[in-house]
Order: C-alpha cells, then structure tokens, then sequence
C-alpha cells in the first residue's frame, strides 16, 4: 500500500459513508483521521444528531469489533474491565472479560458515570491494555474509545476531569442539520432506511483492522518540516500566553496536533504536512484542553473563537 492507495482508500470511505450519513463530512472525516492516527474521540452534541451512528458506520467499514457502553451513575468500574469469577467446576478463578475488550468501544454518555468508573478507562487508553488481579491484558487493535456527551443536559453528571480529556485526540462537535439535510434525512427514513439496519443499507466494508494499522504506519513517514513544527509548537505557546485563557494546551496536545496533520496529508495522497492540515486540526485538538478565563466567556467568546483569534496571531511559514 502506497500513499495513492491511501487516497483512493479515504475517498471509498468517503462516499461509502454517504450512504447512511447526511450533512456531517467534516466530523466524520476527524473520526476517521483519529481512527488511522491511533487516537480517541469525543464527541459533543444533543441527542439525535447521529453520534453513535457515525461510530458504527466507522466501525462496520474497517470491520472492526463494535462494542457501546450506556454509561449510567451505578457503573462500576468492573462492568467496563471485566472481573475474576470462580470456577466450581475447576475450583479455579478465570477472567470474564468486560466490554472494554473490544475495537470500538463507544463510552456513550460518558459523563453520567461517577469518576472512578470513567478512570477505568485511562490505561486502556494511554497504554491500549488492562491490568485485572495483577495481570497484564492486551488488547486488539486498531483500538479506540470513542466517547459521546450531551453539552446541554448537566443534571446528575460527572463532568471529565482535565486528566482524561486530555486523553482523547479530538473532541469533534456535532451540530444540528441544516433544513435541506434533515429533508434528504426524511427522505430517506420514508424510503425504509433503518439506522439499526447497517447491513441492508448498502453499506460496504472497504478495509480490514491489519490494512487500518498498515495506513497507521504509513502516516507516520509523512515528512514535517523543521518549520511546521516551530508553527505548532508557536500556537501551543500562544495558548499558553493567551489573555483569554485560564488554562492553554499541553504538550500532548501539540503531539496530537503533529500526529493528525501527517495522517491527514497521508490520507489525502501527501506525502508532506502543510499549514493548512495543522489549521484544519488544531480545534479539534485545543477545544477540550483548554480553559477560558470568566471575562472571555462574558465576552460572549467560545473555546472555537478563541482557537481562531490564536491562529491569526501565529505566523504562517511560508
């Protein structure tokens, strides 16, 4: 597989996912970049904007194994891991695996779970293991949690604490569909289509998990010049310095920023990084890291316009 593969490859992806999702490219094409970047996402938007759906279709075109946790307030940690169960038979103790052992994991809801059940979730994300009664699981890869929060909906929730949104590559907003989409959406649930349905959709599966690791490793020959990295590492700095923030990026998050843009070029028949690729990822990476201070939100400023004002105030390598 080449760079030219990996082109031809995004773009049947592309418009396969046409086939059961309306109006969402741009977050759907991040989804992607984080699944062939190795990274994991959140996703923020109301309910019924197509959230989970996106994380199936993702799911079902690389065949990779599918799993969806509702995080509720009485999830224990042991519901995600798994736990050791005795045996009468063999008078032995083995694992009962939890739902973390899987390729997709979507965390839907996962705010509504107490913080200790949401740690649960920091190893398996950083180090893609387990360790259960003192004993190391691997697990499958491609390996990705994608997480879903509702940002209007704050009763009887556990907001995430910086150490885990820091964790996840993107945090990718799903807006409500403008009016001709939710028509061509229409249309389509009158013609019989069933969200619920993926495998009489039309939808094809284009890559399997190993050529999803094999693109993986093709992104990270992407070339970056010294420049680019100076441009990152300048906007970094910049949100750190920022008038508008409590808190800037840290330095994963410029790792992250690094990591998207090469598989984003890669995934567009590149094979060099450019300004453009580090703009088009930088408010998916920044938005959930950073902090606004009480003036700017008075201000009437988002995490999103701050993002664009740092942007303009960095200088662009030519």
């Amino acid at each position: 597989m080449n760079l030219s593969d990996i082109k031809k490859t995004f773009e049947q992806i592309h418009t396969e996912s046409q086939k059961v999702i309306v109006g969402l490219e741009a977050p759907f094409e991040l989804l992607a970049v984080a699944l062939f970047s190795g990274g994991h996402v959140l996703l923020e938007g109301v309910p019924g904007t197509a959230k989970t759906l996106m994380a199936k279709t993702l799911a079902y075109m690389v065949q990779a194994k599918f799993t969806r946790v509702q995080f509720t307030p009485d999830l224990m940690p042991s519901d995600i891991l798994g736990t050791s169960v005795f045996d009468l038979g063999t008078s032995q103790f083995h694992l009962r695996k939890g739902p973390i052992f899987t390729q997709l994991l979507l965390a839907d809801e996962i705010n509504r779970a107490p913080a200790k059940t949401q740690s649960a979730l920091l190893e398996a994300m950083e180090e893609k293991q387990v360790n259960l009664d003192g004993e190391r699981h691997i697990l499958d890869v491609p390996f990705m949690v994608i997480a879903t929060q509702n940002p209007i909906e704050y009763e009887g929730t556990y907001p995430l604490p910086e150490a885990q949104l820091d964790r996840f590559m993107f945090k990718i907003l799903v807006p409500y569909s403008p009016p001709e989409v939710e028509v061509e959406i229409l249309r389509r649930t009158h013609q019989g289509f069933d969200a619920h349905d993926l495998e009489h959709s039309g939808l094809k599966s284009i890559l399997s998990s190993k050529a999803v690791m094999d693109i993986r490793k093709l992104a990270t020959t992407v070339t970056v010049e010294d420049g680019i990295l100076k441009y990152i590492a300048a906007i970094n700095a910049a949100s750190r310095r920022s008038p508008d923030l409590v808190l800037g990026a840290s330095a994963r998050a410029a790792t992250h920023v690094l990591l998207a843009s090469k598989t984003l070029a890669a995934l567009q028949g590149r094979d060099f990084v450019t300004p453009d690729d580090i703009k088009f990822v930088v408010p998916a990476v920044f938005r959930h890291r950073i902090l606004l201070k009480p003036e700017a939100e008075i201000e009437g400023l988002n995490a999103d316009a701050v993002i664009q004002r740092l942007l303009g105030s960095v200088e662009v390598p030519r």
